[in-house]
């Protein structure tokens, strides 16, 4: 048997507020605090999270790995970006085409993540 994927983790210089973003954004709870970080998850025992770190520095270049979401809950691409916006995200160039099936947008410390221009059935 292969590995799996456990949690993802994201640094940030304000572990708190990070976490709290992606709390929001994924509509999960904080399961797990700890002096340098906090875990997310679906469910207080699911296999799958999202860790944030408290790291020293600022992050100064595009990510390598990002996150690809994708809209649930019957709301539009649109309405879905409107939110993310309203929660703190924002829009970047990273160097997408003009006529990229998704939107490029980083959380309150840069971090880079997409909202792909999709339901999640069309995968």
């Amino acid at each position: 048997m292969g590995s799996r994927i456990r949690a993802i983790a994201i640094d940030a210089l304000d572990a708190e507020a990070v976490a709290a973003f992606w709390s929001r954004v994924l509509d999960w709870p904080v399961v797990e605090e700890a002096e340098d970080g906090f875990g997310l998850a679906p469910y207080e025992g699911s296999d799958l999270g999202v860790d944030v770190f408290a790291v020293p520095e600022r992050k100064s270049v595009k990510n390598r790995l990002h996150l690809d979401l994708c809209v649930t809950d019957g709301l539009t691409v649109a309405q879905e970006l409107e939110r993310l916006l309203g929660l703190g995200a924002v829009k970047v160039d990273v160097g997408q085409p003009e006529d990229a099936r998704w939107t490029v947008l980083a959380d309150p410390e840069g971090n880079e993540f997409c909202l792909l221009h999709g339901s999640a059935d069309a995968s």
